[in-house]
């Protein structure tokens, strides 16, 4: 390998896992450290299985001894870790995580790195910490308005949640949300504590969720659902690609950032909020809080760009919001429209001249910087991506792609090949974060192997 590529592969791993420094090993206080260098949002100090048992992975099965689901279930601060590379058929069953202090590590696999398909995830407890993992749910075989309704991720009434680095695609309800009951209690207060709350979604891949599917209301094709009184929300460093709406929608009473994200190729909504009024009933409406900066909307094919901004407002309740360096343009880079509304209620955006809600310590990239940052380091193992998440950056960076309503469109699900195998070393990487301390930790296409 020569020096200049040498170069070139450590630069990726510094950006999307940066190397830990040579001594591993800390004496200080953990309960102080991020939950892995960059870390960034109301859960960044989350711990995820930080100290608990490493579990490996050890075989590609829906469940049973070794499988990931097996780990899952496990209880106890852990450390999930994969000696295997593949694709699992999920199988139509939905993987719940519902025990605490979880550490998904999909960047210790070998290549081609661990690729979900047939069902989503579940996130139903706190402190969990999900990287470098592909999910793509797909019809899975079942007919138009059918009912399978799968997200790729979702929280329910979770918290200390961070979802970094994955590549979630082909969703039939939505890609990555945020859940929960709305209303726990009898206050405000009590509503926020009782839905998912301090969740980070950063630098992954969310596109391509199927249109005309087998959702049972029909149309379905969303990128994040960021549901009621959901509160200390970061979005940030994240490609929306190929999703009719929510990119992100913001319901009732949400308070969040939306920080240098990429949306490509929208439907007739980008980012938007909506407090529905019918499920609110006899509650008082509260106003949503959306901070907004340094984010890009770049429309393509399936975009109707007369009915499209880069903000709209719905329902009837009233957002507080900022907006600062935000960029929205069509194909031929002719500026969009940055506010809209698609309600005749009366509900108001708010522009506020300071952020309403914002994480101390956050500092946006200029959004002249943003296509090329996100591109680059989006989604699982970039170092390492495979076939289907290569060509849809292609298409973000070459304004090609559209919305689909089916996989097949697009490839279809991966073929599953005889799993590749290799032995987790403990010594090459630091523990308390899961980063590499050599590049070798990380594998790569050419040190593939067989069984």
């Amino acid at each position: 390998m020569s020096r200049v590529v040498r170069l070139m592969l450590m630069s990726i791993l510094m950006l999307v896992v940066p190397l830990a420094p040579a001594t591993a090993q800390s004496t200080g206080d953990e309960a102080s450290l991020p939950a892995f260098p960059g870390a960034q949002g109301w859960a960044a100090s989350t711990p995820g299985g930080r100290g608990g048992r490493i579990i490996r992975v050890t075989n590609l099965d829906n469940d049973g001894p070794g499988s990931f689901r097996e780990a899952l279930n496990a209880s106890g601060p852990r450390i999930i870790v994969f000696e295997v590379g593949g694709v699992i058929d999920l199988e139509r069953q939905t993987l719940r995580i519902t025990e605490p202090f979880v550490t998904i590590a999909g960047q210790t696999a070998p290549s081609p790195g661990i690729t979900f398909i047939r069902g989503g995830m579940d996130i139903s407890t706190h402190d969990v910490i999900v990287q470098h993992i592909r999910i793509r749910p797909g019809d899975a075989g079942q007919g138009w308005m059918s009912g399978w309704d799968e997200d790729s991720i979702s929280t329910q009434a979770a918290y200390n949640v961070i979802v970094d680095h994955c590549s979630l695609t082909w969703g039939t309800d939505e890609n990555l949300s945020a859940s929960g009951p709305r209303f726990t209690g009898s206050t405000p207060e009590e509503w926020r504590a009782g839905t998912s709350h301090n969740i980070t979604f950063s630098n992954n891949i969310i596109a391509e969720s199927l249109a005309y599917s087998s959702h049972s209301k029909g149309e379905h094709s969303k990128g994040s659902l960021i549901h009621d009184n959901v509160t200390g929300l970061l979005i940030i460093g994240n490609l929306y690609a190929h999703n009719y709406e929510r990119n992100p929608l913001f319901k009732g009473g949400v308070h969040g950032v939306i920080v240098n994200n990429l949306i490509y190729n929208p439907g007739p909504r980008a980012i938007h909020y909506n407090l529905a009024p019918e499920e609110w009933g006899d509650h008082a409406f509260q106003d949503g809080l959306m901070s907004a900066v340094g984010n890009v909307l770049i429309a393509g094919p399936s975009t109707p760009v007369d009915r499209l901004a880069f903000l709209m407002i719905g329902g009837a309740g009233d957002l507080r919001y900022y907006g600062r360096d935000n960029v929205a343009v069509d194909s031929r880079g002719d500026p969009l429209r940055m506010l809209g509304s698609y309600t005749t209620t009366g509900a108001r955006i708010i522009e506020e001249q300071r952020p309403p809600v914002w994480w101390e310590g956050l500092e946006p990239w200029p959004s002249s910087q943003v296509q090329v940052r996100v591109l680059s380091g989006v989604g699982a193992r970039s170092w390492d991506r495979d076939q289907r998440d290569v060509l849809l950056v292609a298409e973000v960076a070459e304004g090609r792609g559209e919305i689909i309503d089916r996989q097949e469109q697009v490839g279809g699900y991966p073929a599953q090949a005889e799993p590749t195998r290799r032995a987790f070393d403990e010594s090459q990487w630091d523990l308390r974060f899961m980063t590499p301390l050599t590049p070798e930790a990380l594998d790569r296409p050419a040190r593939r192997r067989g069984t």
